[in-house]
């Protein structure tokens, strides 16, 4: 195993990519060195300020500016702003000689190939040998750039290619060059999963690499297909979207978000340097694509692109569509199509898949032709952009957010029902696909013991897909470890005496059978076994409670009903805070409400770095009621010093929940007082955190876990906390910051984080706590206000502030 440790990495480049990248690597602990070119004149602002070309706020004007914009930019590239300090920034003249003292050199300038030739030639004067030296190119051929360089620069140098933004996109290819040492190939592999959190894919060196290679085609595919089939954009973006498991923004606003000018100089270089594509002719621009750069309609940079925002004389805000006919902008059109309609009640994408290239209609009609062109063209770029069919999946998941892989969709659809479709658009797959199907695979992947293995071409059988080790997936092993299940959750033994509970609820919200699965998993643990996870690996760990059951229970006014419900959610979290074993949560992307409260009760957790957590139950107008207000007057207490600061102190967590406040990443829950440091971890690869989870688990059991003792020193200050708090909310709603209903809610949650009216400070129990906090939780159901509030929810799927 590789010794290499990077302590300190040089990012040469400042722009978008560059600043986002060592944002990155901020994030994860790295010290960065950030270097751009000096300027060659001075702005005005300098002139006024008698500056010269000399000076060092000039001469770091361009990398300074650029780092600035993006730590402003959204969604932000860095986990906390503190992170940043990480970052030393500097420019190539003063501290270029600071390279020979980093452990990583990567460059990230224009992508022009002489420029980055002449950035090789100066570092390679200050570069210690024995450095990591990588380009970060979209497409720019390795073996050109590394040309006249030292023998230890080619050894240790190959491509990085992160996809923007560097944070969010999980796609990390690695493009060796002619020389370039396998054990520095194997070491960026290994770092980029571990420590990135990436999907690491080892690329060739052949245009656009693996990613873009066949995102450009998907995506020229579809310039093509659309007046083909005589459909808007609109529709398009309908048919290529969230339906079959890709990003909102489809095809068209992702191509606005990215850029038109971007995809198009991607699109020509495949053009110009793939003259054996059997598809060539489909990276030639369509008309309408070369009349829109001609205009500049580049999309989001320029304010318009497929799509455009306006405003009315009256102020009335509206996003047009282009007309790919007439280039002229009109009004959205809605897109319906009855094959869609066929898949609303199917709830896993793959599913979705033999569905919807039945359908009759146009949108049938769309899926077999643009699945058919992708699936001849991915197996035929097999074995020249990559040998192995799982790391072209693998690109388009990281890169382009797509849930399944073009391998992964054809096996749904199943192998010869895709060969069918081939046939009938004149299409054929490659050779090998046919010898598989002979070999008696009549699939690309299937599950082994828990593990996945795709199928090797040049061995004709199925191997086992390598780095899975360090990873659990529940999809892999449910069937073969579920103990248990219901309607909302599946519980699996993970081995080691760690169980699982997993949601399967819509969204993964939390009702009654959620609820029911948690304490069935807690018997069970407390029973047989010696830790308990809570954990999925869904798009969201829980979007929370389900309003609509208290939206029912509250409109019919089955208060005793609503009462018990509530009782039954914090007693749940009662069992999960007092359980005789240990428990973990392991939230990830969205964690709110609920699936808050469910995190806050844990003895650890385990979140992913993209962890979105809060306490948000104040946007449909209630507190929160499974305990989220009484753990928050809790911790408070726990970090209590004596004087006013136990006031402020206080008021800083009645503000979280009062303001609804949602960290940006898990890193951020702590400043929030969602995590506490010491005990809970943050793991950069969500791919690991089920598999770290069980490991904390199993430690702990191994330590000895002891149940806790049930807390009845809880600090609450009463009279005093909650006269401010009411002074407080009395004076924002004269100020016409908050309204009459928003007062209400935030006086209740003030009665419940003071204790009460108590006269003195008093040291009370959690139960006491959730007691006056359910008591509350139900008083503001009777509230007309809140039932609107709820019901704009449940219609409008966002929260309505009145």
């Amino acid at each position: 195993m590789s010794k290499r440790r990077i302590n300190k990495i040089a990012i040469i480049g400042s722009g978008i990519m560059g600043s986002g990248i060592a944002c990155h690597f901020a994030n994860i602990g790295v010290d960065v060195l950030l270097l751009d070119i000096v300027p060659r004149e001075l702005n005005d602002k300098e002139k006024a300020k008698g500056l010269s070309l000399s000076d060092k706020t000039v001469k770091n004007r361009l990398v300074n500016d650029a780092l600035t914009a993006s730590l402003k930019s959204k969604p932000s590239p860095i986990y906390k702003q503190s992170f940043a300090k990480r970052i030393t920034t500097g420019n190539l003249e003063d501290d270029i000689a600071k390279v020979a003292d980093v452990d990583w050199i990567m460059e990230v300038v224009v992508e022009r190939l002489d420029i980055k030739q002449q950035v090789f030639e100066k570092l390679e004067k200050y570069r210690t040998p024995g450095t990591l030296i990588t380009s970060n190119t979209s497409g720019i051929p390795i073996k050109f750039m590394n040309e006249g360089r030292s023998e230890d620069f080619q050894k240790h140098f190959c491509g990085t290619h992160f996809f923007n933004p560097a944070r969010y996109l999980k796609l990390f290819e690695i493009i060796p060059g002619p020389k370039t040492d396998a054990s520095v190939l194997e070491f960026l592999n290994g770092y980029g999963e571990q420590f990135l959190g990436k999907t690491s894919v080892i690329a060739k060196d052949t245009p656009a690499f693996i990613g873009n290679r066949i995102g450009i085609f998907s995506i020229q595919s579809l310039f093509h297909a659309v007046k083909d089939l005589d459909l808007t954009i609109e529709e398009v973006d309908k048919l290529s979207g969230p339906v079959i498991g890709r990003p909102k923004s489809a095809t068209f606003r992702t191509v606005d978000v990215v850029g038109l000018d971007t995809l198009v100089h991607v699109a020509n270089g495949i053009y110009e340097n793939c003259k054996n594509d059997e598809r060539l002719e489909l990276f030639k621009l369509p008309d309408f694509i070369s009349t829109m750069m001609e205009n500049k309609w580049l999309g989001s940079k320029t304010g318009q692109g497929f799509y455009k925002k306006t405003v009315s004389a009256e102020g009335k805000k509206e996003i047009l569509s282009i007309d790919l006919n007439t280039l002229e902008y009109r009004s959205a059109k809605k897109a319906k199509f009855a094959t869609l309609e066929l898949t609303k009640s199917i709830e896993k994408v793959a599913d979705r898949f033999k569905v919807l290239v039945k359908g009759k209609d146009k949108a049938g009609e769309f899926y077999r032709k643009s699945f058919a062109a992708l699936f001849a063209y991915v197996s035929n770029r097999i074995p020249e952009i990559t040998d192995e069919l799982y790391k072209i999946d693998d690109a388009m998941k990281a890169g382009f957010g797509w849930e399944h892989g073009p391998f992964q969709i054809w096996d749904a659809i199943g192998v010869e029902k895709g060969i069918e479709m081939m046939a009938a658009e004149g299409l054929k797959p490659a050779d090998w696909v046919a010898d598989m199907i002979e070999s008696g695979s009549d699939s690309f992947y299937s599950i082994k013991d828990g593990a996945t293995y795709f199928y090797d071409i040049p061995k004709k059988e199925q191997e086992k897909v390598p780095g899975q080790d360090a990873f659990i997936i529940l999809d892999n092993i449910r069937k073969t470890t579920e103990v248990y299940s219901n309607s909302g959750v599946s519980i699996q033994d993970l081995g080691d005496g760690i169980l699982n509970v997993e949601f399967q609820s819509k969204m993964n919200t939390i009702g009654g059978d959620v609820l029911a699965g948690i304490n069935k998993g807690i018997d069970l643990a407390e029973k047989d076994f010696a830790g308990l996870i809570v954990g999925n690996q869904g798009p969201n760990f829980s979007v929370g409670a389900n309003i609509g059951m208290i939206f029912m229970m509250a409109a019919e006014q089955e208060y005793d009903e609503l009462n018990a419900a509530i009782k039954y959610f914090q007693d749940t979290m009662m069992r999960m805070r007092y359980s005789s074993i240990p428990t973990i949560s392991a939230p990830h992307g969205m964690a709110l409400g609920g699936g808050c409260e469910i995190s806050l009760h844990a003895d650890k957790i385990v979140a992913a770095a993209e962890t979105y957590m809060g306490l948000v139950e104040f946007g449909v107008g209630v507190i929160p009621g499974g305990g989220g207000s009484k753990e928050m007057a809790l911790r408070a207490s726990d970090t209590f010093k004596k004087g006013d600061v136990q006031l402020n102190t206080l008021q800083e967590y009645f503000l979280t929940i009062g303001m609804a406040k949602v960290s940006t990443s898990a890193y951020e829950a702590f400043d929030l007082g969602l995590m506490q440091q010491g005990k809970d971890v943050v793991v950069v690869n969500k791919d690991r955190q089920i598999a770290t989870a069980k490991a904390h688990a199993k430690l702990m059991a191994d330590a000895g876990y002891t149940q806790p003792v049930k807390r009845k020193d809880v600090l609450v200050l009463g009279k005093q906390a909650l006269s401010m708090f009411m002074v407080g909310t009395d004076s924002m709603e004269a100020s016409n910051y908050i309204s009459e209903h928003d007062r209400k809610i935030a006086n209740k949650l003030g009665y419940v984080m003071a204790g009460g009216d108590l006269s003195e400070p008093t040291k009370v129990s959690e139960q006491y706590l959730l007691d006056i906090e359910r008591e509350a939780f139900l008083s503001l159901c009777t509230e007309r206000k809140t039932l609107e509030r709820i019901q704009h929810m449940l219609t409008k799927g966002k929260p309505l502030r009145n």
